[in-house]
């Protein structure tokens, strides 16, 4: 019986994209964002969230983060970046599963933009540990998700 499986000639989805300059993106930790929570910051106004995980938000995303899937991010980045600029958002805050991965290539590719922009006023930055860091971390995280499905970390862990 055959099996479907890649073929290990395929190349990975961000090859058809420049490689960051950035490689090495600013950085936030949860804490932080956390406090942001806590200080009356808001989503979508104070600073913008983007889950880059295509699997549409499976076990909850953070409280009002966009789900932008890396592998169609490059192209719509100028559009990021009017919508954020234009809403006076003082940071975009990319994350994936771990954010080692596609956060941190979706984070240098908006500060390679935001560098090619000569905007210094909005920052690029990826969540550190990713959304598994964040459903991880305890009660008063996952009570800041939308969607939060316990069984789905459960598997991840």
């Amino acid at each position: 019986m055959e099996t479907s499986q890649p073929s290990t000639n395929e190349r990975p989805w961000h090859e058809a994209y420049p490689a960051p300059r950035t490689v090495a993106p600013a950085s936030v930790t949860r804490e932080q964002v956390l406090q942001w929570f806590r200080d009356g910051k808001t989503p979508g106004k104070d600073f913008v969230l983007v889950d880059l995980r295509r699997t549409d938000f499976e076990g909850g995303t953070i409280r009002g983060s966009l789900n932008l899937p890396a592998q169609s991010l490059y192209p719509t980045l100028p559009t990021l970046y009017a919508l954020a600029s234009a809403g006076g958002v003082g940071s975009v805050i990319f994350y994936c599963g771990s954010s080692r991965g596609r956060g941190t290539r979706a984070a240098g590719w908006f500060a390679d933009y935001l560098e090619d922009k000569q905007d210094s006023s909005l920052k690029s930055l990826v969540l550190e540990g990713g959304i598994k860091g964040w459903a991880s971390a305890g009660a008063e995280y996952t009570a800041l998700m939308d969607e939060y499905d316990e069984k789905v970390w459960a598997r991840s862990t």
